[in-house]
C-alpha cells in the first residue's frame, strides 16, 4: 500500500500534533518590521543571520541548488525594500555572471552580479559551492558608491 504522496505506508511515520513546534507571531507587537533600506543595521550589528559594518551588510544563503538559493535571495531583497533593484530573471541568467577560473591575473576579485546597492557573489570556497553571498551597501552613507566599487 502507498500513502497519498506515493511512499510505501510502512515508511510513513505519523506525527502527533503535539510534536510540532510552531513559532508564535505576536501580532500585537508595538513595533512593525522596519525595512533594511530605511533603517540600515549599525556597525557591529547582527541582522537576520548577517553582519553589518555600517557601510555593508553581508550574509550567506545556502540551499539544495542555485535556483532555490537565488529565489531566497530575491525574496529577502523584496522583503527588505530592495525589490526595485534589477536582478537577473533566473538562476541560469545569474550563472552567466560567474566567470570561470582563468590561469591569469584578475582585475576583479569577486565573481558575481553587481548592481548598486547590492552584490550577489559566488563563493570561491569549496565548502560553500551551493550558496551565494549577498552584500547590501548603505545608500545613505556619504561616498557609498565609491565604497560599493571598492575604493
Amino acid at each position: 500500500m502507498y500513502d497519498q504522496f506515493g511512499f510505501p505506508e510502512e515508511f510513513t511515520e505519523i506525527i502527533a500534533p503535539d510534536d510540532f513546534s510552531v513559532p508564535v507571531v505576536d501580532e500585537t507587537a508595538d513595533e512593525p518590521h522596519v525595512l533594511m533600506r530605511e533603517n540600515f543595521p549599525a556597525a557591529g550589528e547582527k541582522y537576520l543571520g548577517g553582519e553589518s559594518d555600517g557601510w555593508e551588510y553581508r550574509t550567506f544563503f545556502a540551499g539544495a541548488n542555485l535556483g532555490k538559493v537565488f529565489e531566497m535571495v530575491k525574496m529577502f531583497l523584496a522583503e527588505e525594500g530592495f525589490g526595485d533593484v534589477p536582478l537577473p530573471e533566473t538562476a541560469a541568467d545569474l550563472r552567466l555572471f560567474k566567470r570561470p577560473r582563468p590561469g591569469q591575473l584578475q582585475l576583479f576579485g569577486e565573481a558575481g552580479y553587481f548592481h548598486n546597492p547590492i552584490k550577489i557573489i559566488f563563493p570561491s570556497a569549496k565548502d560553500k559551492r551551493r550558496g551565494l553571498i549577498l552584500c547590501i551597501y548603505n545608500e545613505k552613507m556619504p561616498g557609498h558608491l565609491l565604497r560599493f566599487h571598492g575604493f
